[in-house]
């Protein structure tokens, strides 16, 4: 698992510290950030990763967008995708599933919860 290639992306420099520090500790080093999606689209263009972590609500481009741009792209539609948001109401979870996220965690998480949910996506 450690040779994972971690994109997280977040618009809050705060909580993508927190996702790369409980990665780290899950095992997980490889890590770059991303400040939106379409940052994280320009990044995804350079450099090969195999997992991505994405926030919903962000500027210029949201999750579910960035989400949606992945899925039809034909390099990055089965790119594995983790949504980590505040959004619990369960019409938002649904609708993230349909855009193609392979998972979902709300905020806050546990280190545990992390690393058990990168874990299904990756069995799955």
């Amino acid at each position: 698992m450690a040779d994972l290639k971690i994109l997280a992306v977040d618009d809050s420099p705060t909580m993508r510290r927190i996702i790369i520090n409980t990665l780290k500790r899950a095992g997980y080093s490889d890590v770059t950030e991303a400040s939106d999606g379409k940052d994280a689209l320009a990044k995804l263009k350079v450099d090969q990763f195999n997992f991505v972590i994405t926030d919903w609500n962000m500027p210029e481009m949201d999750g579910l967008q960035f989400v949606t741009t992945l899925r039809a792209t034909a390099e990055y539609k089965d790119m594995p995708v983790l949504m980590v948001t505040t959004r619990s109401v369960k019409d938002d979870i649904v609708e993230a599933m349909k855009a193609g996220v392979n998972n979902y965690i709300v905020k806050p998480f546990t280190p545990d919860t992390l690393k058990e949910k990168i874990e299904q996506v990756l069995a799955s």
